[in-house]
């Protein structure tokens, strides 16, 4: 049987979830549609997707359509879930991008048809929501135009708008005289956008149009499909999934048009290898998903490029170099697994209790192993602070913890080693919640708080002192006495300018280490020091009485000396951020920065999307996942990296140290 596999990815709210009911109705393959309301969907299917209302994981889901094996991926809308989202689409074939009738282009819409175009990715179009009160089909077919780059026409138009929105017209294959008059002109404009397109795809069509030769109407079909299926051409038709106004024509379009599994060529691994993506071909898969059941255990989502394998198969995790033997092979619709006895190329299968899989790992026959690129995700953007509630929660944690890393490779778990807090890091505040209702759901009870800033303390004027220490309580004593000078610097620096053996050479390592010691805990607030340079000039020493410990105490004593004298300032750590939004908010976006003390360093426009990057203290960023989403309606992303370190302005640097003398008592 012909099989399709075809991702569904959209910003979030676009309709994506409502679509795959549609189409698996309209298929046979559902008596009737789910509601994301009712938590009755097929895709969105887990406790956590139906408590939200939104999907958190690609939904796999399995329809027959004119004798063709149709298989969906409905991957999440939201940003934060990136790892599902581009695995989705890549293990895809080819890919419907929907874009809502009423809000057009967003900055979702735009991330995914980047991932489509990473992985050369064939896709069709899908104004979605029609039905809406303000749907606007022409509006936003001239903004996917003007926003998304590569070749957009429109193959369907609507017949009305909004609650009005009735039927599809074919631009092809259309009689001007059957349609209403204001219609008629419009049919005519995407016509000759959509003939244009098409011939611009073939040499021989294109030539034989300039020369002003009719081409027919099955001759320019045929070269429209062949367009598509090449990803040459990018089709757009209306639909309404709740009314099902076009669902037919999409349907169709999903197995006239987008490529089979066995259609998209050599598959090339990173050392240049190449597999036929054919049942008869050498085995290859790549691990897309992982997730964890918790009554079956880890299920490995995997799609076959080629070859077969079969229960029992040894199999070859040429990512980690390691052999896997599943007993068991699955094909997935909605919740429900399905036994079968072999996955074949053009599937997508599911694995079981196999722990050496991971998202991204190639699977291949051991006589003819292959590794495939990785699957590249982004850094976390947004970071929690984890208290385990009990000493049974601390117990559990780690393993729990690691659970949930090993299912989802975007999350980072970290001991923040100068505050000591356990930090949970995930793609946004929506990421790292739903993984701290996972923790609980493993048995894990903690509380949640922003994490501790780690400020730094540093010099901003040269200084010197004496450090000297003595002591006598009968036989040998201590003695240890040096000068050191400190000067601002970038890092920190330790050099000797003794002269004349004041000091022994020996004991300039014990002096360092005393600096060390004073420099973990600065004057001001006690936090570490940073970027200064440290000179011993000169010192004292006694022949019995000197020691490694007396000279480290010494140079600890020396550096507190100097210090005090060289005014000491806070700095806090500061966020390179980058801001993608709509156009539209960029005077919110900047009035927003401005409060959060940032430096702006560019507007970078692009169509109807601006990115503004900033330099921002970390502490006025912990909670801007939540509240970049409030302020663009979602139709905002970012992501952050560290940057480097800046003074704490005076009046909010005594903040700081007034909390830190409470904190201590």
């Amino acid at each position: 049987m012909p099989v399709r596999i075809v991702s569904l990815a959209a910003h979030s709210g676009a309709g994506k979830t409502t679509l795959s009911e549609a189409l698996l109705m309209r298929s046979g393959a559902l008596p009737r549609m789910g509601r994301i309301e009712d938590g009755t969907t097929q895709s969105d299917h887990t406790e956590a997707e139906k408590g939200h209302g939104f999907s958190i994981t690609t939904g796999v889901l399995r329809l027959p359509h004119r004798g063709t094996d149709i298989t969906l991926l409905d991957t999440p809308g939201y940003a934060d879930f990136v790892r599902e989202i581009r695995g989705g689409i890549r293990a895809a074939d080819s890919a419907l991008i929907l874009v809502s009738a009423v809000s057009g282009v967003e900055v979702g819409t735009e991330r995914v048809w980047a991932t489509a175009d990473r992985f050369a990715t064939p896709r069709v179009v899908v104004i979605s929501q029609m039905d809406r009160e303000r749907a606007n089909f022409h509006a936003v077919l001239a903004d996917i135009r003007a926003s998304l780059r590569g070749p957009v026409a429109a193959a369907f138009l609507p017949v009305g708008e909004g609650p009005h929105f009735r039927g599809v017209v074919d631009v092809l294959t259309a009689n001007e005289d059957d349609l209403p008059g204001e219609m008629r002109a419009a049919l005519r404009e995407a016509r000759e956008a959509l003939v244009d397109a098409v011939v611009e795809t073939d040499d021989d069509l294109m030539n034989r149009y300039l020369e002003g030769e009719e081409l027919g109407a099955d001759e320019l079909r045929g070269a429209y499909l062949r367009a598509v299926h090449a990803g040459t051409l990018y089709p757009v038709l209306p639909v309404s999934a709740v009314t099902g106004v076009g669902v037919p024509e999409l349907l169709d379009l999903l197995v006239d048009g987008l490529r089979s599994a066995f259609e998209r060529g050599p598959l090339t691994g990173v050392d240049g290898q190449t597999r036929e993506p054919t049942p008869d071909a050498p085995t290859s898969a790549r691990v897309w998903r992982v997730s964890v059941d918790p009554f079956v255990g880890k299920l490995a989502y995997i799609r076959v490029w080629s070859g077969t394998i079969r229960p029992g198969d040894t199999l070859r995790n040429t990512t980690r170099g390691v052999d896997v033997k599943p007993a068991h092979l699955y094909v997935v619709s909605g919740k429900d697994l399905t036994e079968v006895p072999e996955l074949s190329a053009g599937m997508i299968g599911v694995l079981t209790k196999l722990p050496d899989l991971h998202t991204g790992d190639t699977l291949a026959d051991p006589a003819n192993p292959i590794e495939y690129d990785p699957l590249v995700l982004p850094d976390p953007a947004h970071t929690v602070a984890l208290f385990p509630r009990t000493r049974q929660d601390e117990d559990r944690l780690s393993a729990a913890v690691a659970r949930l890393l090993d299912e989802d490779p975007t999350l980072t778990f970290t001991r923040e080693p100068q505050t000591g807090e356990l930090l949970l890091s995930g793609m946004g505040d929506m990421h790292a919640s739903i993984a701290v209702e996972k923790l609980t759901g493993l048995g894990v009870n903690v509380d949640v708080r922003a994490p501790q800033i780690p400020y730094r303390e540093t010099i901003r004027a040269a200084s010197q002192a004496q450090g000297k220490h003595k002591k006598q309580s009968g036989g040998h004593g201590q003695y240890g006495d040096c000068h050191i000078q400190l000067e601002p610097g970038e890092g920190f620096a330790f050099r000797s300018a003794v002269v004349g053996g004041a000091i022994p050479g020996k004991y300039l390592p014990s002096i360092e280490k005393g600096v060390g010691d004073a420099m973990g805990r600065g004057p001001l607030a006690g936090y570490p020091m940073q970027d200064v340079h440290v000179t011993v000039t000169h010192g004292s020493y006694h022949d019995v009485d000197s020691s490694d410990l007396a000279f480290r105490t010494a140079g600890s004593l020396a550096f507190r000396g100097a210090v005090e004298g060289a005014r000491p300032t806070l700095l806090e750590p500061v966020m390179l951020l980058r801001v993608r939004a709509p156009a539209g908010f960029t005077g919110d976006l900047i009035g927003d920065l401005q409060t959060r003390r940032a430096r702006v360093q560019g507007m970078e426009p692009e169509g109807t999307v601006i990115t503004v990057t900033a330099v921002v203290p970390q502490s006025e960023l912990q909670t801007y996942s939540a509240d970049l989403r409030s302020l663009t309606g979602d139709r905002g992303a970012f992501s952050v990296k560290f940057h480097g370190y800046q003074d704490l302005p005076d009046h909010l640097a005594k903040k700081v140290i007034e909390a830190r003398k409470a904190a201590a008592g």
